[in-house]
């Protein structure tokens, strides 16, 4: 049942409803209204604010309570933060319009595993960091944080479907569709050619809605997808595997909260950072269990980024060879690969 009650907290969260990890009620932030958080509150103390160790470290609370980039930070909710300055303080992508009141006071979690697994819950709903929480609160459902810290680590991904689907770079191509029951998302492998001996030209591919569908020239994801499909067409036997973990894994909507920071001047690496997230939230386990269901423990990988060879050897899957994929920079992305170079560890 663990991974079913966490299922349920996730959708509790995005509906704005209250949750319980072991015995501490949260509300999130961003699904709640200030009628949600007057039942929260009840009669009592009012709630505090649990925020990530990077937001804390953006409000300059690491004077009070070292701000750790991957420890939650609790604050003391002073009478004047409403709902309207908490939502402000969730979301940095509010701070020039919304100058901070302060000084914020800051306090001991009363239990650091759970606070971690709680913020890990927001995470995996697609929400900022951040949240309401007291202990003994109202719950819609509960769950352990050793069952939310579990979900999705290890699961056994299962192919579910498959079919033809004839593309303009290879007409004999496959889809092949994987489903874990500790996973909300659906995976997708695109196979082009036959096994033919050698290990296949492999690309991992997170999904990214603005470059791959609408043309953002904003990143290169929709060129490398193009070029990764072309260059696995012309080397005659190959995979793309379609990673749904949208903007680095944080998300659609935090995605967008970072182009929102990018246009006040912060590069994508410190855009997540002050939203909360670490710079690439990204798990390749979900690859390596994908590329294992299709019986290939061997590949050249597609990629300019040694992470993903380090993160799918870890995995068990041998990397006989990094091939670069060479995608030429525009006017509007020239910064976003210099910082991926320059700051990632990307490499060509």
């Amino acid at each position: 049942m663990g991974a079913r009650d966490v299922a349920r907290a996730i959708d509790a969260l995005r509906r704005g409803w209250p949750i319980a990890v072991d015995e501490v009620s949260f509300l999130a932030i961003e699904t709640g209204d200030e009628t949600g958080l007057a039942a929260f509150d009840g009669e009592g103390a009012p709630a505090s604010l649990l925020i990530s160790g990077n937001r804390g470290a953006t409000l300059k609370l690491a004077n009070q309570i070292e701000a750790v980039p991957t420890e939650p930070v609790l604050i003391r909710r002073a009478p004047w933060i409403d709902f309207a300055m908490a939502t402000a303080i969730a979301d940095p992508a509010l701070d020039l319009a919304n100058p901070f009141k302060g000084p914020f006071e800051t306090a001991p979690l009363c239990s650091p595993p759970t606070a971690v697994a709680a913020l890990r819950l927001a995470r995996l709903a697609g929400l900022l960091p951040a949240l309401f929480t007291r202990r003994d609160g109202p719950a819609e459902t509960r769950v352990t944080a050793t069952d939310v810290m579990a979900f999705g680590h290890g699961a056994e991904l299962r192919i579910v479907s498959r079919a033809r689907l004839p593309t303009k770079f290879a007409e004999g191509a496959e889809i092949v569709a994987f489903r874990a029951d500790g996973d909300t998302a659906e995976h997708v492998a695109l196979l082009i050619g036959s096994p033919d001996g050698r290990p296949p030209l492999v690309r991992l591919h997170s999904e990214c809605l603005t470059g791959d569908v609408l043309g953002s020239l904003k990143c290169d994801c929709g060129d490398q997808l193009a070029g990764a499909i072309g260059a696995i067409g012309t080397a005659g036997w190959g995979i793309l595997l379609y990673l749904r973990q949208e903007g680095r894994g944080i998300g659609l909507v935090n995605k967008l909260r970072a182009y929102q920071l990018q246009d006040q001047g912060f590069d994508t690496v410190d855009a997540n950072l002050r939203l909360g997230f670490q710079d690439d939230e990204r798990d390749f386990g979900a690859a390596a269990r994908m590329l294992e269901a299709l019986g290939q423990r061997e590949v050249r990988l597609l990629t300019n980024n040694p992470a993903k060879v380090s993160a799918l050897e870890a995995e068990g899957i041998k990397v006989a060879e990094r091939v670069p994929l060479k995608i030429e920079p525009g006017a509007h992305n020239r910064t976003y690969l210099a910082t991926k170079r320059d700051r990632s560890g990307h490499q060509l």
